[in-house]
């Protein structure tokens, strides 16, 4: 950069020479001579240009790339309470389109922020080495620019970070959309969700035509501020050529060097304003990176320990999604599950049920009271060794694209093939995966959306069961199972996995009526604990349960 400002600075002047000299006594040889040295400087200024335009662009985009690597890093370590701070439409935008104004305005900075200052304090110097009363023009001109680009970069900020939140509000419009293609499709709701995609549309061209309106003001009143220079410059050099007092090549020389000082502010103008958006940007990638983990494994007091034999316990545990609220969503829990138990829980809809299995690998954090895996409080495991030990699988059945194996991989990525149809097997999805031309190699779509619901179940079970785990979460995870093939995937528990413990939380009884034991949820309490023939007894909320699917499958 600043090898192409010595050549902006120094070409004018030698432009002067050739006039001043070479033309005024007509000298060929000096101007052949000065047209070679302006041509060396040429390719000079050609070469230094390339290099600094290749370094910007690589270090704008590895800064870019760092970032991005770093936002995802973080959002990677983020807790589900952290992670329900930010929509997933937010945080796509933040790391793509924001990430991309950061390093746009690097790139932008490298090139332009670096080179302009440059060429402005040497054509600065120059225009007053060469005429000070000339350049005196600047100083009515230049306060009249910069309180110009002031006053659009004062008002343009907030009007990008308004145009950043719209562009989230589309994003998540679009991601929800996309995901949930089969349900409008099923419902016949195209032209609603057409209506809604047509608003936030909407709302994200009216708010960057708002932001943008000002940015094109800029150009105007640059292009104002160097016409009147110029206008200024050949009217009083005009006269000062006119009465001797300054040669013709001078005033050519002079009127570059002034649209290279107004040049000079325009670049830095535009990275100012480019600045703006960036900076609204910035703000928001720093809001995620900034984000205080609410649940890290800095202070575990075991951090070697592992989950050996899958003992739970509650103590006189108690939760809040907000914690400004009074309300409890698990209030005052106390049980324990001795290892390779089976136990059951139930309870209606919103009893806090998932809330509550989601705290033993530490998804959630309780407010008071204590959970212990092998007589540890979950807190002095680190977050792998404490995950490592616990396989969950969720209500919401996740699938990647890429093949079954690969799937069944996130399980163990050591597995061999046998070991993989070995707990296919388990899960009862080796069947129907046997049963695709490519079997273990068949591709499966995003989300794995050419698969079932009860296979993909299934095949979440499968991927679970390869961890070995100490403990087996399944949060309503065969839901989607018919009730025979329920069935054997229990009894495939009982046979391979008897040293794990296992935790079912389900909507039918018959799925836990085995279990050694059955806790009861209801409004965030425990209202019923022990086997199947004692809480049909002694707890009437379960035997509500019971009876109205009982009854149920009757009139069936």
């Amino acid at each position: 950069m600043i090898g192409e400002v010595i050549g902006d600075v120094l070409l004018p002047y030698l432009t002067s020479m050739i006039i001043n000299v070479g033309a005024a006594n007509r000298d060929i040889g000096y101007m052949v001579k000065m047209g070679l040295v302006m041509a060396a400087l040429s390719v000079f200024m050609m070469l230094t240009g390339l290099g600094g335009a290749y370094f910007a662009v690589k270090g704008s985009a590895s800064v870019g790339a760092d970032i991005r690597r770093d936002v995802f890093n973080q959002i990677q370590k983020f807790s589900f309470s952290n992670i329900d701070t930010f929509s997933t439409g937010s945080l796509i935008t933040r790391l793509t389109n924001d990430i991309t104004q950061v390093q746009n305005l690097i790139m932008m900075m490298m090139r332009m922020m670096m080179r302009s200052p440059g060429m402005l304090i040497g054509a600065v110097v120059m225009a007053f080495t060469m005429n000070a009363k000339l350049a005196l023009c600047l100083v009515v001109i230049i306060p009249f620019l910069a309180t110009a680009v002031g006053l659009i970069i004062y008002y343009a900020f907030p009007r990008f970070d308004k145009m950043q939140r719209k562009l989230d509000a589309l994003n998540n419009r679009i991601q929800e959309a996309l995901t949930n293609v089969r349900v409008i499709k099923s419902f016949v709701r195209e032209d609603y969700e057409e209506n809604k995609f047509k608003e936030a549309n909407g709302n994200l061209k009216d708010a960057s035509v708002h932001a943008m309106k000002l940015m094109i003001c800029q150009q105007p009143a640059i292009t104002i501020a160097m016409n009147a220079a110029t206008i200024c410059i050949v009217w009083f050099g005009g006269k000062q050529i006119i009465i001797g007092d300054m040669p013709v090549g001078n005033l050519t020389a002079f009127i570059t060097y002034i649209t290279q000082i107004l040049m000079a502010l325009n670049m830095l103008a535009m990275g100012l304003l480019q600045s703006s958006r960036a900076i609204a940007s910035g703000k928001r990638i720093s809001e995620v990176l900034s984000a205080e983990i609410d649940i890290t494994d800095d202070e575990a007091q075991e951090k070697e320990k592992t989950v050996t034999q899958g003992k739970v316990e509650f103590k006189n545990v108690s939760f809040r999604y907000y914690k400004d609220h009074e309300e409890k969503v698990l209030d005052n829990l106390n049980f324990t599950i001795e290892p390779g138990q089976t136990v059951g829980i139930i309870g209606s809809t919103g009893s806090g049920k998932s809330t509550l299995v989601q705290m033993i690998p530490r998804l959630y954090d309780p407010d008071e009271g204590e959970i212990l895996v092998d007589g540890t409080n979950v807190k002095d495991y680190t977050l792998r060794h404490l995950r490592d030990g616990v396989a969950m699988v969720l209500q919401k059945n996740v699938l990647f694209s890429g093949t079954i194996m690969e799937n069944m991989e996130w399980g163990d990525e050591e597995a061999t093939i046998e070991q993989i149809i070995e707990a296919s097997k388990a899960a009862q999805a080796d069947s129907f995966v046997q049963s695709f031309p490519g079997k273990y190699e068949t591709e499966l779509g995003q989300g794995g959306v050419n698969v079932s619901g009860g296979q993909k179940q299934r095949l979440c079970i499968a991927r679970a069961l390869l961890k070995k785990p100490k403990i087996l979460i399944l949060d309503d995870s065969t839901s989607a199972v018919d009730t025979a093939t329920e069935s054997k995937i229990r009894e495939s528990f009982y046979t391979s996995l008897k040293e794990t413990t296992k935790i079912i939380i389900a909507q039918r009884i018959t799925s836990v009526m085995e279990a050694d034991q059955i806790i009861v949820l209801d409004e965030g309490k425990i209202v019923g604990l022990g086997k199947h023939a004692a809480l049909l007894e002694n707890c009437k909320a379960y035997g509500e349960i019971y009876y109205s699917q009982k009854d149920k499958e009757e009139t069936v």
